[in-house]
């Protein structure tokens, strides 16, 4: 007898919280409108432009590596104990573009840098370090050292994600974030991007529909912040087991005071 009133308030308990935790999974799936077979348009992949403030590495060789170490030393991680006990920390330093987009670069002195891709940066310093003799074909190679992008809201592992291949998609942020919760708005999720400008913009991004594949903005740039914001089922439930949990548990004691009477 005891059993059987033990396994009715378990299940009963259980039917409750299923009521209260069903959601529209339609609303929770990608790109729900695409059939089985589906051709999407390719999109072009943006080329990075430097900004001020960015961090860069600038590698120079040629057939004269001695002549050539003066320009990669920045490149060179460097210790900021040097000299002293511990000297496991270390930091890769980079060529720093400034707020007014120069970079100092040896020899040649200030090289405008932001508003430039890194092909057109790599041109610009080979023509000079040619032009003045200083290297006889040069060869220059120009990366970023903080291409990252951040995902904040309602993912699982919110946070900055660095991209040491300088190329991201959206998807592939949000997978590395741990993807969407259930509660996420997958219909309007916000893209924060800090234009050449300076201007920020926010543009708004269906994740439900397969044009976001075809988006300009399904790739992302440097420094671009995604933002998921939570819907109404995430307050909404928050609410109800606020509300609900007090009824439960008294529920739950009229039970136990009725099984224990039975039992007696």
């Amino acid at each position: 007898m005891c059993n059987r009133w033990l396994t009715t308030l378990v299940f009963s308990i259980g039917f409750v919280l299923a009521l209260t935790s069903c959601v529209n999974t339609k609303k929770a799936t990608y790109f729900n409108d695409i059939a089985d077979t589906a051709m999407i348009a390719a999109t072009n992949i943006p080329e990075p432009v430097i900004n001020p403030n960015d961090l860069l590495s600038i590698s120079v060789s040629s057939l004269d590596p001695q002549s050539t170490a003066i320009f990669n030393t920045p490149n060179l991680p460097v210790s900021p104990n040097a000299g002293g006990a511990n000297n496991t920390l270390q930091q890769a330093v980079g060529y720093l573009v400034n707020r007014e987009g120069i970079v100092k670069f040896p020899i040649l002195g200030n090289i405008k840098a932001a508003g430039l891709t890194k092909k057109e940066l790599e041109n610009t310093i080979t023509s000079q370090l040619t032009d003045k003799k200083l290297l006889f074909d040069p060869i220059v190679n120009v990366r970023f050292l903080n291409y990252r992008v951040t995902v904040l809201g309602e993912v699982a592992r919110p946070g900055v994600i660095n991209v040491p291949s300088e190329q991201i998609s959206i998807l592939e942020a949000i997978g590395q974030a741990g993807d969407l919760t259930i509660y996420g708005k997958r219909e309007n999720v916000a893209l924060i991007r800090q234009e050449e400008n300076g201007n920020r913009t926010v543009h708004r991004l269906d994740l439900n529909s397969s044009k976001v594949l075809s988006s300009p903005y399904f790739f992302l740039k440097s420094n671009d912040v995604v933002y998921v914001e939570p819907g109404k089922a995430r307050a909404a439930t928050a609410s109800r087991g606020q509300q609900l949990l007090p009824s439960i548990l008294s529920g739950v004691s009229i039970l136990v005071v009725i099984i224990t009477s039975i039992i007696k």
